[in-house]
This record gives structure tokens, C-alpha cells and sequence, in this order.
């Protein structure tokens, strides 16, 4: 008996991907008014799935007006008029950098989407939670692949793979392991060696540079990996603290600081020891505020809201593309 239940089971859930798929791609337009559907017969030799499920499918999609049937020719497109775009963002942390994402990606798709969001905290457990949940009731999923340092690749690739390809959009970083789903993001080593390739002339005169990174935080790892090649291309020394502790503070080295808590600690700490930024000690820091530019602190950053903004187009136009955010540093005192 529950072998069965398991089988009717089965059967259900494969009958409601079917017509979750179809009807997603009628509301965005894949499938045009009176375009006309693969015929049973064809759906089901290309795609291996019995007629039955794709009849009970069909039913369904006719019953709630995305299709009709002709007899004698097959089942054609009707379509939902002025169905609103459904967007779940699933991001991996709130913060000041996420809201503006968040808001730009809203007032871009303005009423033409409805957008929720999730948060997952890092987790790839909550992640598979909500997609699991949500699987079919949204045209596109936006995910933040940020996870825990210690995180099992295999298992939360696996975990993406469950959104459908032309669904899925990668936000602020890539997984180039994957297939090739839709990203707007950042190449976080590729894009600090290159904004202190720019700065290498103002660097010259520290020792070391030191990156504040909390391991907490869980912060992309590539950018370790730019900072150490950057110093070992410029024989300069390479430190990682997890905190900034004032008596620790080293004159002649560059602190790179990724949070605004260790950067307000680090301008103390420089204030109470006399030294002063931009000669003693160089300060750069993660993503531009208005705080920052009137302290004159050297900023590294992507445009957030132009990250927002292209995600939202692609959902817009129905395009897929993979598009590495624009990232430039600000030079200011501080270096």
C-alpha cells in the first residue's frame, strides 16, 4: 500500500513540474497566444514521461485557462493577460548593501513582479528549505550562494540544481561549476588585485598589508586569495587577523577592512596611537558610505544598485546572461 501512495505520489509531483514549467514559460512569454503545444505524444517520447501524466497535466493547464484544446489539431496557447512576473530572492544576510540591491531590483520590476524574500543565513539547509517550499510557485528564484566557510560544495550545488535552469539567477557571486544559469556578480579576486594593481604606487611605501577578516562573518574567501597574490607579485608582506585589537596596531602596513564596526575601531585606535592615516598607517575599506567620504577613507566597491538593476532586466526581457558587475576603488586620505 504505501509503495503505491508512493507511486500516486510520484506521479502528482512529475504532473505538477509539467504544468508549473509550461505555465511559468506562458507568463513570461516563451510560449506565445496561439502558439501551439507539443502534442502528447511528442511531449512524451522526447521527455520519457507517460501520456497520462502529461494528459492530466494538460487538463490542468486547460482548466485554468492557459491553454485550449482543437479537436483534431492539438492543444494551443491562450495565456494569462497582465500576469504579473513572481520573483523569490533568496539572500544570504540583511545589510545595508542588501537593502539597496533589494530596493533597486523592486523599483526596476516596479508592478510589473511581485517579489518576496527569504533569508538563508548562510545555511544551505535553509536554502533547500525554501526552495523545497516554493519549487513551481515563482518564474524566477535569485540566490545569494553565500554559505559557511565549511559548507559542502557538492551538497548546495545540488541544492541550486533543483531550480530550473532558465529560473535560477545567481546574485553577487558565481558557480562556475554549474550550468549556465543566468548571474549578475562580483569576481571578488580578480576585482581586489586589480584595484590595488591600480593603487600599487601608494602602497609602496607600507611594509605589509593586513585584512581584518572576521571569521564569523563569512565573508568570500577570493579575497584573501587577491590581497596574498597582489603582495606576492609586490614582495609585500601578507597578514590575516580575525579582529582589530588597538595594541596591536602596526604602523607602516595598509589594513584592509571588510566591516564598520573594525573600521570604526582601526580610526580610533590610529587617533589614540598619534598615527596618521594615509602616511603612518593606510586604511582601505569594503563598499562605499556616505560615512566613509566624509572621513576620507580610500573605499573599494561594486555599484549596488547597478547590480540590482540588471538583475531585474534580465527578469524583465526574459534574457539570460552572465554579467560581472562593475567594481572600482576610490582613492581617498586614508592610503
Amino acid at each position: 500500500m504505501q509503495t503505491k501512495q508512493r507511486a500516486n505520489y510520484g506521479v502528482k509531483s512529475l504532473v505538477q513540474q509539467i504544468v508549473g514549467s509550461i505555465s511559468k514559460n506562458i507568463d513570461k512569454g516563451v510560449y506565445r497566444k496561439n502558439e501551439k503545444l507539443l502534442s502528447i505524444n511528442t511531449y512524451s517520447k522526447q521527455h520519457g514521461v507517460a501520456r497520462d501524466t502529461i494528459e492530466k497535466a494538460y487538463l490542468i493547464l486547460k482548466n485554468n485557462g492557459y491553454i485550449r484544446s482543437v479537436s483534431g489539431k492539438g492543444y494551443f496557447v491562450v495565456g494569462k493577460p497582465d500576469v504579473r512576473i513572481k520573483v523569490l530572492l533568496l539572500f544570504n544576510k540583511l545589510s545595508s548593501y542588501k537593502k539597496t540591491v533589494y530596493d533597486t531590483i523592486v523599483r526596476t520590476l516596479g508592478d510589473k513582479a511581485k517579489v518576496d524574500l527569504h533569508i538563508h543565513h548562510y545555511n544551505p539547509a535553509l536554502l533547500e528549505e525554501s526552495i523545497d517550499a516554493n519549487l513551481g510557485n515563482y518564474h524566477y528564484y535569485v540566490v545569494m550562494p553565500h554559505f559557511f566557510d565549511y559548507s559542502n560544495e557538492q551538497e548546495y550545488l545540488a541544492i541550486l540544481k533543483k531550480i530550473p535552469i532558465d529560473q535560477l539567477i545567481l546574485l553577487d557571486k558565481d558557480l562556475p561549476k554549474l550550468a549556465k544559469q543566468s548571474a549578475v556578480f562580483q569576481d571578488f579576486r580578480n576585482d581586489i588585485y586589480g584595484a590595488l594593481k591600480v593603487v600599487t604606487d601608494l602602497i609602496a611605501k607600507y611594509e605589509k598589508l593586513i585584512i581584518i577578516y572576521p571569521l564569523d562573518r563569512h565573508h568570500p574567501p577570493e579575497i584573501k586569495d587577491g590581497i596574498m597574490q597582489f603582495c606576492e607579485e609586490n614582495n609585500k608582506k601578507f597578514e590575516v587577523i580575525d579582529a582589530f585589537k588597538a595594541e596591536d596596531l602596526k604602523k607602516s602596513a595598509v589594513y584592509i577592512v571588510l566591516t564598520e564596526n573594525d573600521l570604526a575601531d582601526l580610526i580610533k585606535g590610529a587617533r589614540a596611537s598619534g598615527y596618521e592615516l594615509g602616511k603612518d598607517v593606510g586604511v582601505i575599506s569594503f563598499n562605499e558610505t556616505v560615512f566613509k567620504e566624509l572621513l576620507d577613507i580610500t573605499v573599494i566597491t561594486t555599484d549596488f544598485e547597478e547590480m540590482g538593476r540588471k538583475t531585474a532586466e534580465l527578469m524583465l526581457q526574459n534574457k539570460a546572461a552572465v554579467i560581472k558587475n562593475a567594481f572600482k576603488i576610490i582613492i581617498r586620505k586614508s592610503l
